[in-house]
């Protein structure tokens, strides 16, 4: 048996949690006018890459950001993870950076595809890269009407979110790739590509590509007065995309899950399942349903490594994980009620989107969309663990012994509505000091060595795990 940690950071404003009467209610908001909150987005932004780091060196095996924008209300903000996590591998070794996730609908996929093989590249192959559909208009329809990939129409979406995914393995796995779809034409169909330095370089034996698959060959254009690139009738047939990640033949891929449907999708493709808000019994059920649908698909793995161990599987990092709050409350360290306001910060923000919905156990039906998730909801559920190092502890053991982990993959959420980072970062340390060697003790840990490639010698040694 094995357990991993890792660190879940969803970017909440450390400006003070207020609550605002509106409409017969109180509503948690943070306490700050629009200057102070763009102010208080750079003290975030500072502490993921801060934190990020210090997750590394006190010992924990993931960090992981989420991706979203445009926020006042305090509850979350990540505009850009990859970038985030790029400053973060600069400066570690060992810890592996995921997504939870990147919005690919808001994104270009060859654009997204490029970057994350980026950041697989300047890490030295710790990449573990999230995908998701995104959930909220404000979002989702500045960034993703240029790829019609509306939330308005879940469809349409979803969709467009497939044939992304296909378009990112492509690009990854392909010497020089193109593709044809509903909603991407790479390269266009149109694409005029006279470029004598391409007909040279294709023309040689042993490039991987002939010329006459890289071009449709064709005569000068007669109608045009551009240079020699454009004045003719070649047409572009493939791209090659660069970099290409050193994982092979990809790195892991991700998903945060809630529906039967998204589960299904991901266990079908071999994408490890990310779980929040669930309590212990519906999550149980999650993963059967998770590990069901892989065994039925015949246990789809980027690798074709066969079966993985149910729950997680730490040496192939390979299954679900799951994530909680975490607020440890010890000798001066902690405050349970600032930590309540901050969870009322965040799901007075959630709840209007139907969370409150899978908070509900297996065998009761969905709550309303409309209920008010409070802090002693979240504490009652044991999604939101806070308080002593025992509680603590017994707590994360009970997520293993009820849902059935064999090795165990556990998350902590220590960043919450309106503490400052050098109270997150206490946390951090607290739990990585006083807590992890119990959980290591309890369940085993996988020996630890770098996980890095040196940058000068990646290009030639391709990293497999």
């Amino acid at each position: 048996m094995a357990i991993e940690i890792g660190v879940f950071h969803n970017g909440a404003s450390d400006l003070p949690v207020k609550n605002v009467q509106y409409d017969g209610e109180a509503v948690a908001v943070n306490d700050g006018d629009l200057p102070a909150t763009h102010t208080s987005a750079q003290r975030t932004i500072v502490n993921q890459v801060r934190q990020g780091i210090l997750a590394d060196q006190l010992g924990f095996d993931y960090w992981f950001q989420t991706e979203h924008h445009f926020q006042p209300e305090g509850a979350e903000l990540s505009p850009n993870p990859l970038l985030a996590e790029a400053a973060i591998a600069s400066r570690t070794k060992n810890i592996r950076l995921g997504q939870a996730a990147n919005i690919v609908t808001w994104h270009h996929p060859i654009r997204i595809a490029e970057q994350a093989a980026m950041l697989d590249v300047i890490s030295g192959g710790r990449l573990e890269f999230g995908i998701g559909r995104g959930y909220q208009p404000r979002e989702n329809e500045v960034f993703g009407w240029a790829y019609g990939s509306t939330i308005q129409d879940q469809e349409r979406n979803r969709a467009y979110f497939e044939e992304a995914y296909d378009i990112i393995i492509k690009a990854w796995t392909e010497d020089s790739m193109s593709h044809h779809g509903e909603f991407m034409s790479i390269p266009p169909s149109y694409t005029k590509w006279g470029h004598k330095q391409t007909h040279a370089y294709f023309s040689q034996e042993g490039m991987g590509r002939t010329l006459e698959q890289v071009l449709k060959l064709g005569a000068p254009d007669m109608y045009s007065a551009g240079n020699p690139v454009q004045a003719t009738t070649t047409k572009l047939l493939e791209i090659p995309v660069y970099p290409q990640p050193l994982q092979k033949p990809y790195p892991q891929m991700w998903e945060p899950l809630t529906s039967p449907r998204s589960i299904r999708f991901a266990a079908e493709r071999g994408i490890n399942g990310y779980f929040i808000v669930e309590p212990n019994s519906r999550l149980k059920q999650n993963i059967d349903l998770y590990h069901e649908e892989a065994e039925k698909a015949g246990w789809p793995d980027r690798q074709n490594r066969g079966e993985f161990k149910r729950g997680w599987d730490a040496e192939r990092r390979r299954g679900v994980v799951t994530c909680r709050y975490i607020h440890c409350v010890d000798k001066g360290l902690g405050d349970m009620d600032r930590a309540a306001r901050g969870l009322e910060l965040q799901w007075d923000y959630y709840g209007p989107f139907g969370f409150a919905a899978v908070l509900a156990e297996a065998d009761e039906p969905f709550y309303d969309l409309n209920t008010k998730v409070t802090a002693q909801m979240l504490r009652d559920k044991k999604v939101a663990i806070h308080g002593s190092k025992q509680y603590v502890i017994d707590s994360i053991m009970e997520v293993k012994e009820q849902c059935g982990y064999d090795d165990f993959m556990f998350h902590t959420w220590f960043e919450s509505g309106g503490f400052q980072g050098e109270e997150i970062e206490a946390q951090m340390q607290y739990f990585a000091e006083e807590i992890m060697p119990v959980l290591h003790r309890e369940c085993g840990r996988l020996p630890k060595e770098p996980s890095s490639v040196d940058l000068d010698v990646a290009p030639r040694v391709p990293v497999t795990a």
